[in-house]
């Protein structure tokens, strides 16, 4: 199941990621929102 860790914690994890050439796409609800805050970078994928 794929996880995102960071300084041991982890911030994402489910086994219903999307894979889009060799990337994980994690769906929004695996997503631990505690260890995130909202940005005023804006990005996008051309996926």
């Amino acid at each position: 199941m794929p996880k995102a860790t960071w300084n041991g914690v982890v911030l994402a994890e489910s086994d219903k990621c999307e894979v889009v050439e060799g990337n994980q796409y994690f769906p929004p609800d695996s997503v631990k929102r505690e260890y995130f805050k909202e940005s005023g970078t804006h990005t996008t994928c051309p996926w």
